[in-house]
């Protein structure tokens, strides 16, 4: 079925159905699924290669280009579903995404005072306005420009502990001291605002746009989620995104602009081939398929270029600096860490002493059977690039259910920030 059936559709959709869309600097990638029974079954999963000019870090740069991709990306994800959902689900990465935890803590004036929702509200507006002014403040520094506009993207509790007991819902309780942590994921208006007239241009209602790697963070972890600590690495082909997670929240989340693509233009370079023939080539690589003394000269060709990536590694997480223990744990996602020495150079590199590991890190794959409550009935999600969008639609599962009473207040709050 071509893709004029599907964008030219006037049928209704079952509302349980949705798309997930990673649109990423070298694929665009589609899973259409239906959600039955608190999992997001998938029907149909596409990708389309992405135009150099399309997309630069992370950052979309053409927006015609990408919706031609993501055209043909859901036109064929459509077809292997028989449906194309309205509703849409969209990652979001690049430089100038900014993704934290702040807390507040909060010394109540009478203790024997049940708390209210109002209370609760008023914490929750305090832990907002701080993140907003210094995610404010860090982004200013970076790009020298002080008036960068910034929207919230997404936004969840990490943890509510009063008087040192963890709570749920703190509605009802009584205490002296209430400490509300919240992760708050910030991007320039000009990145949503293109992400927006994609979704406007392919005809669909967007229900969220996502930091892709707080998707990845919060879609990989044991049932004992409370015990759960990583660092996970998602290498794309413009950024390598960054999260860390310690005792089941989300500490952060942070991106810096080297992924595939450097890897392949050094290749590129050194072979004088066109960057199609140099991308070719770093697959197979990847894969082995090399002979030996090609396999060599690719492998001398990118090491100073994955000496500089482990750096950006050791810069980013660096700069977690309310983090008291990293944790020892690294989790890989993505298409670039097809590349064998990514893995290589994270086991075996120096790592700095700087870094509050308490001892050498551990490094493995994250498998698309992983994600927690994403089904795949397509058996085309088998590869690291395909756990992102999956947690897209990990995410989504929550957002055609009832909210709960914390979650709710907290969007109400962040809608009120954005204007």
């Amino acid at each position: 079925m071509g893709i004029f059936n599907w964008f030219g559709k006037t049928q209704k959709e079952p509302k349980n159905s949705a798309i997930a869309l990673d649109i990423g600097t070298e694929f665009v990638k589609a899973l259409v699924f239906k959600v039955e029974d608190d999992k997001a079954v998938v029907l149909g999963a596409a990708r389309q290669k992405q135009q150099l000019s399309d997309m630069a870090a992370g950052a979309v740069t053409d927006i015609n280009g990408v919706v031609k991709n993501c055209e043909k990306a859901l036109a064929e994800a459509a077809e292997m579903a028989n449906e194309l959902p309205e509703q849409v689900i969209i990652g979001i990465a690049g430089e100038l995404v900014k993704g934290m935890t702040t807390s507040v803590r909060y010394i109540r004036p009478n203790p024997k005072e049940k708390i209210t929702l109002e209370e609760l509200r008023d914490i929750i507006a305090r832990v907002q306005r701080r993140a907003f002014d210094r995610v404010r403040s860090v982004l200013a520094w970076e790009t020298g420009h002080s008036e960068i506009d910034v929207r919230l993207v997404n936004a969840a509790i990490v943890d509510i502990v009063i008087d040192g007991y963890k709570i749920v819902n703190p509605i009802g309780f009584q205490g002296r001291e209430v400490q509300v942590g919240v992760f708050n994921a910030f991007a320039p208006i000009v990145h949503l605002g293109a992400l927006q007239t994609i979704a406007d241009s392919l005809d669909l209602d967007l229900l969220s746009i996502v930091v892709e790697p707080y998707a990845v963070a919060k879609s990989v972890a044991p049932d004992e989620s409370a015990k759960f600590s990583a660092i996970f690495i998602d290498v794309g082909g413009g950024t390598t995104d960054v999260a860390v997670v310690r005792a089941g929240g989300v500490e952060g989340t942070k991106m810096f602009a080297l992924g595939g693509r450097a890897f392949t233009r050094r290749i590129s370079g050194v072979f004088g081939i066109p960057f199609s023939q140099a991308e070719k080539m770093k697959i197979d690589y990847s894969h082995g398929e090399l002979n030996e003394e090609k396999a060599e000269i690719v492998k001398k060709a990118i090491d100073a270029d994955c000496e500089v990536w482990f750096s950006g590694i050791q810069l980013t997480l660096g700069e977690f600096s309310d983090v008291e223990l990293l944790p020892s744990k690294i989790l890989l996602c993505g298409g670039g860490t097809h590349l064998p020495d990514i893995k290589d150079i994270l086991e075996t590199g120096n790592w700095s002493k700087k870094l509050p590991f308490a001892k050498k890190p551990t490094v493995k794959f994250i498998t698309p059977k992983e994600v927690i409550n994403v089904l795949d009935q397509t058996g085309k999600l088998t590869q690291p690039q395909d756990v992102t969008p999956m947690a897209l639609a990990n995410l989504a599962i929550e957002l055609v259910g009832e909210e709960t009473l914390v979650d709710n207040l907290l969007s109400k709050v962040a809608k009120g920030l954005g204007r």
